[in-house]
């Protein structure tokens, strides 16, 4: 699963309201949320490839804290100790583990760092920040389910063709038919600041998928592709944790930048 970033129009990264968002977006005069939607004159994959360069930079940094996590596990036995631990609660606690941690991670923990930040703290709404955490909660469930779906259907190993066949039903199957939808349309009710007639409005004009889901999804491939790959390195009951893991420090990396450099 993948989460969903962009970048706005004076280049700076942000989090859709994925918060993976700082991705929520919204003051006065509501900011979009997805940053990667093409303008009039700008083609999908533009402003997908838009979106991708802005994300280079942290996307390197965390599929390199995730490829130092995956090699400590396998070869430093303190580090397989501790995180065999947290397998343990993974399959003690089952979807509650999920729901609590992915809506922690996706949603509460980078919403409240853009409160606390002066720059960014009028931005978002509580209201907006709660519906987001919930959507993260729910995505817990969703993404745990999928994981198991696929441990069932390809396999429980991790070795490189098991693990490519994984990556590309998630990359090019369950996103862009499942995840990423989903979430843009969410964000985009965010944005809208919960109207469904807005929501509606938009989603029956012309190419919706197009300009709203396909810079989205392009801009995800350069970060979630790798990532995906070391996710399923691992063992099935450590793929939701450290998958958690990217999306909190991805989201709150580019919640720092967006805060840094705020879009106009």
């Amino acid at each position: 699963m993948t989460g969903i970033t962009g970048a706005d129009e004076s280049g700076a990264s942000r989090l859709r309201p994925h918060f993976a968002l700082a991705r929520t977006g919204g003051v006065a005069q509501a900011r979009r949320f997805m940053s990667a939607v093409t303008t009039p004159a700008e083609a999908p994959w533009h402003a997908g490839l838009r979106g991708a360069r802005a994300n280079l930079a942290p996307g390197l940094a965390l599929q390199l804290f995730a490829l130092v996590l995956v090699l400590a596990y396998y070869h430093h036995a303190p580090t397989h100790e501790a995180v065999s631990k947290l397998a343990e609660l993974r399959n003690r606690t089952g979807v509650v583990f999920g729901v609590l941690s992915t809506g922690l991670c996706g949603g509460l923990l980078p919403f409240f760092y853009l409160k606390i930040q002066p720059a960014t703290r009028r931005r978002y709404t509580w209201a907006q920040g709660a519906t987001i955490t919930a959507f993260w909660a729910y995505k817990g469930l969703e993404i745990g389910l999928w994981y198991r779906l696929l441990a069932w259907g390809v396999g429980e190993g991790t070795g490189p063709a098991t693990v490519a066949v994984k990556v590309v039903l998630d990359q090019f199957v369950y996103c862009p038919l499942v995840a990423v939808p989903t979430t843009v349309l969410v964000y985009e009710w965010c944005e809208h600041r919960f109207s469904g007639a807005a929501l509606a409005a938009d989603c029956k004009a012309p190419c919706w998928y197009a300009r709203r889901v396909l810079p989205v999804l392009i801009s995800n491939f350069g970060v979630w592709i790798p990532a995906v790959c070391i996710i399923y390195a691992l063992p099935t009951a450590l793929q939701l944790p450290l998958q958690n893991l990217v999306l909190c420090f991805f989201t709150l990396l580019l919640a720092h930048m967006s805060q840094r450099k705020p879009a106009g």
